[in-house]
Parts: C-alpha cells; sequence; structure tokens
C-alpha cells in the first residue's frame, strides 16, 4: 500500500471527529460569517452552498442545510426544493463556467454511506469530463486536481451574487 502524506489533513479529520457531538464544522461556517475564507458562494433561507474543501473534481460543490440535520426525511418540503433550487444554481453555473460533459449530484446519508460529515445534511454536486479518471486516480490512488479552490472560487462567485 503506497501512502501520500497529507498533514495538512489532520486539522480538518479533527473537526470531524470533534464535531460528532459538540461543534460542527458545517454549523461554524454557517456562524462565522466569513465567506471568502470558507469559500462560500451563496447564502439562502434553509441552507448554503459553498465549495468542497476535499474536491473529488475541480468545481466540487456543496449545499448544505442551515439546521442541523442528519437526514433527508429531517428536511420539510420547503428545505428540500431549495436545495434542488440551489443544485439546479450549481449546474447553470458549472456548466455555464467549467463545460462538463455530465454531473454527479447526491447525499451520502450516514457514516457508513461515505459521509465525512455525517451529522449534518449536505448535497454534493461534481462537474465530470470524459476521461478525468486518470492513471494517476486509478493506480495510484491519487487526485490531480488542475485548479486551486480559491481560483475555482472566484470563478464561481459571480454565479451566485
Amino acid at each position: 500500500m503506497d501512502r501520500l502524506w497529507t498533514p495538512w489533513r489532520f486539522d480538518y479529520i479533527n473537526k470531524i471527529s470533534s464535531s460528532e457531538g459538540a461543534d460542527c464544522v458545517f454549523c461554524a461556517i454557517l456562524s462565522e460569517r466569513r465567506d471568502n475564507d470558507n469559500f462560500v458562494l451563496c447564502r439562502a433561507r434553509n441552507s448554503f452552498v459553498l465549495l468542497n474543501l476535499f474536491p473529488y473534481t475541480a468545481g466540487h460543490i456543496l449545499v448544505v442545510a442551515n439546521r442541523h440535520i442528519a437526514f433527508l426525511r429531517d428536511a420539510g418540503s420547503e428545505e428540500i426544493h431549495e436545495f434542488l433550487d440551489l443544485a439546479q444554481r450549481c449546474e447553470r453555473a458549472l456548466e455555464s463556467e467549467y463545460h462538463p460533459d455530465g454531473y454527479n449530484l447526491g447525499f451520502n446519508l450516514g457514516r457508513a454511506a461515505g459521509a465525512g460529515v455525517a451529522h449534518h445534511l449536505h448535497m454534493h454536486i461534481l462537474p465530470r469530463w470524459t476521461g478525468d479518471s486518470n492513471f494517476v486516480s486509478v493506480i495510484a490512488e491519487t487526485r490531480v486536481l488542475p485548479e486551486e479552490l480559491p481560483k475555482t472560487y472566484q470563478r464561481l462567485l459571480p454565479y451566485f451574487q
């Protein structure tokens, strides 16, 4: 097994581990109001949109519930409608700015389903391109991201203002 050392992830992992019963990374971002620092693209009545700090692809966006709820069943119809409206807005922004070949949209509900932040409802919107899984990710199990988060943020921000 090869190892890729990523010491900067330790703070993030500690935040997730400690947030199981206490502070939540998404609740903290919601209350901090440091949108540029946290790459928050949009705040709506029931949810907010931000870049994933550890993206699978360039342009990986999250739609996050304002309420600290864990499952889709816990959301009201107004919250669900807003999630989908924001997902459409994200898709339009990504289409205009990045022209991907397709998208992955989805929820990971619960730790066993792969949720990194299992206790706070959020949706992933990922632009995808034909051939974006190259030999590095397939063989070396390492993601190659062609753009830094501050650049992605500046490119997408105008679509949410």
